[in-house]
């Protein structure tokens, strides 16, 4: 018993060590583009960073007023040097990021900086120093990365000079591989950090290929196991559109009555749903090898192929209602079905090609659904996808085989058929949005904010509920007699579905559709006293004094508190209460995750708000503090000059951890009330962590 005790507490241990280690997720090396120069000479500085799977580093060439830290070199001055234009990043990959409403760059596994320089006079080195942001995909934490770099420089003297340096310019660090030490810090962005790259060409025989983990944007192994299964009930759905679910019951007996044995009617039944598995899956195989991973960067960003899959899903999703058919040409089907009379394995592989073709026009839009969330420039998604698919899409045929007697089970073809898929023409209408919202947001052209897309939501689904109903009739409609329980059943759902979105047309966070709606920051109206993100509009009375920095620094849910470490527990000793430390960082998706899941819930914000003195630590802010305020840090040794390089240095002295966010609970005195807390969505949990903080605090 005391083994198992020792076990689970050696567990709870190492976890909390893991969440709040130092983070190290990149490794840098620098290089010269040519060994020997001369006075007058130009060549490059290379920085080159080799970044962990699933993280990436964020480039220089991007500026949003909040969003994450680009990368930054600020190099040491020197008369012996100039530098020409800024460092230029290599081949970064661009994508839309939701959270901060703009485009953002970044590299994954490589990234690559060159800085073009013309040599003045004889020099040893160029040095300084290098900063900038990495996060990883898998639970979306973020760290500001920091180091120095040192270029060695072997200048070449004119034939009859001296050749001897000042011994001032002799190099005094150590060149080669750089890692970045353990003791990381936040070196927040610099204005002249936010610059474009250099219009300064390099040679494509320069640049070194990017090895890319093509899915790494899928995330981890849980998600494509989330995604096949999502797959594998859209095939299930594919089955009982009119196109396929007639075929089942005629495929089966034809391969049990041509049979000799019900052993070989089983062995063609199995090699035909095998068959329809190597289609789909090849299908996939395709899709990955033709889109390649810059496919997702072009996806993301660009207004073409976001307006092309819009009108896309428009287009079948009228085809479902029944305004048209989609269907192949014939002589395709046709010759497709002259070589299924062949017999054998290849007669059978193309019955299997035939049904296929003769189902376009009602699985190709659901097919098409499940590439289409897929290729953003995966390589392995499509191929789980296609395979989740098809074998839910082949089960029947084989089951069927084996136990012919579940086909007398099966219920007939009629109009049911047909409800189907048209329900899911109303479900392709609504999804053909989301396309065109990507377009509208990344190029700001404000024709479809959250309230109008919403609006069209409340309105598509609206009517499907009718239509369940009855109350809606669509070409090739049976008239309904009697309405079905699950008929009934399905518009319940669809009707309670429409009222939690209507209240979101008044500001409501609908935290659950978060990932298929426009950001909150794009509504235009509220009912709530104020925007997300913005200023609390109440009193400051339950504050001590006004906040410092409270004109650019803001708390979520209007919660009154410091921006300001020193204001917040000169506070707590003034009202004898606890001080609820969050650090967090603009640039920090987990931080308003938080905010959003959990800070919102009524038993946190009531916490929040009456029993701690709020503070918001703010790691990445880039606001330069007054020259007195500046120090050197005892951790790195650099003159920390911003509030978000002060904030970070402190995280990391403190707590031992550089990554978004960590909350704290601390005695007025700045002791420790509980182990500090990281990333978690668990409510109830959060909820324990501040009573727990405040019973210790009640102890003191």
């Amino acid at each position: 018993m005391k083994a198992k005790v020792l076990i689970i507490w050696l567990l709870v241990f190492s976890t909390h060590l893991i969440n709040a280690q130092i983070s190290t997720p990149t490794t840098w090396s620098f290089e010269t583009s040519k060994k020997n120069v001369q006075v007058g000479d130009e060549l490059e500085l290379v920085f080159k960073v080799s970044i962990l799977d699933h993280w990436h580093f964020y480039s220089n060439d991007f500026v949003l007023e909040i969003g994450p830290t680009p990368a930054a070199f600020n190099f040491k001055k020197d008369p012996g040097c100039q530098l020409i234009g800024k460092p230029k990043p290599i081949n970064p990959k661009e994508e839309y990021d939701e959270v901060f409403e703009g485009k953002v760059r970044f590299f994954d596994h490589y990234a690559e900086f060159r800085q073009k320089v013309k040599i003045l006079s004889p020099i040893k080195v160029i040095s300084g120093v290098y900063e900038g942001q990495a996060c990883i995909d898998t639970d979306g934490r973020c760290v500001q990365v920091e180091g120095d770099f040192s270029f060695p420089i072997s200048v070449k003297a004119p034939v009859g000079s001296d050749s001897k340096l000042p011994d001032s310019q002799t190099p005094k660090i150590e060149t080669g591989a750089i890692s970045i030490p353990d003791t990381t810090a936040v070196l927040a962005q610099t204005d002249t950090a936010q610059t474009s790259a250099s219009a300064q060409s390099v040679p494509d025989s320069t640049i070194k290929p990017v090895v890319v983990n093509s899915d790494a944007t899928a995330g981890s192994g849980e998600s494509l196991l989330l995604f096949m299964w999502l797959a594998f009930l859209s095939g299930l759905v594919a089955l009982l559109t009119p196109c396929v679910f007639p075929m089942i019951p005629m495929t089966v007996t034809f391969f049990t009555r041509q049979s000799k044995s019900r052993a070989e009617g089983i062995g063609k039944a199995t090699a035909y749903g095998l068959s329809i598995i190597v289609l789909y899956v090849l299908i996939g195989t395709l899709v990955s090898r033709f889109n390649g991973p810059e496919f997702a960067n072009f996806v993301s960003t660009h207004w073409a192929p976001n307006l092309f899959f819009f009108f896309i899903f428009i287009l079948f999703g009228l085809s479902f209602l029944g305004a048209f058919e989609i269907v192949l040409p014939s002589s395709w089907v046709n010759a497709a079905d002259r070589q299924s009379d062949k017999g054998g394995i290849y007669g059978i592989f193309f019955m299997a090609f035939t049904i296929v073709l003769v189902s376009f026009s009602c699985t190709g839009p659901i097919v098409g659904s499940i590439l289409v969330q897929s290729a953003g420039g995966a390589v392995i998604k499509p191929i789980v996808g296609m395979l989740g698919y098809s074998l839910a899409f082949a089960l029947p045929f084989t089951l069927f085989a084996i136990f012919p007697q579940w086909l007398t089970s099966l219920p007939k073809s009629g109009g049911w058929l047909n409800s189907v898929k048209v329900v899911l023409g109303f479900v392709e209408l609504a999804f053909a949005l989301k396309f065109f919202s990507i377009a509208d947001q990344a190029y700001h052209w404000r024709l479809l904010d959250r309230e109008v897309y919403l609006a069209a939501w409340i309105v598509i689904f609206t009517l499907t509920g009718f239509y369940l109903l009855g109350k809606i009739r669509l070409p090739h409609d049976s008239p309904i007699e009697k309405l079905s329980v699950s008929r009934l059943s399905l518009s319940i759902v669809v009707f309670s579905f429409v009222a939690y979105m209507i209240p979101g047309l008044w500001g409501a966070p609908l935290k659950k559709l978060s990932g298929y709606l426009p950001p909150e920051t794009s509504q235009d109206f509220y009912l709530r006293n104020a925007k997300p993100g913005s200023a609390a509009t109440s009193s400051i009375s339950t504050l001590c004094d006004p906040p410092k920095y409270a004109d650019f620094l803001h708390l979520p849910h209007n919660i009154q508190g410091y921006f300001d470490m020193k204001q917040a527990l000169a506070c707590a000793k003034q009202q004898n209460k606890p001080v609820f430390v969050d650090f967090t960082g603009h640039g920090c998706v987990n931080c308003r995750e938080m905010e959003a899941s959990v800070w919102s819930d009524p038993e946190v914000l009531k916490r929040l708000e009456t029993d701690f003195v709020v503070v918001a630590i703010y790691v990445d802010d880039k606001t330069e503090l007054p020259e007195s305020d500046w120090y050197v840090s005892k951790n790195d040794g650099r003159e920390k000059k911003t509030i978000g390089k002060q904030n970070a240095d402190l995280q990391v002295a403190q707590y031992g951890s550089n990554s978004q966010p960590l909350y704290v609970l601390l005695s007025p005195d700045g002791k420790l009330l509980t182990q500090p807390r990281s990333y978690n969505l668990n409510v109830q949990e959060f909820v324990q962590f501040l009573d727990e903080g405040k019973a210790k605090m009640k102890g003191i």
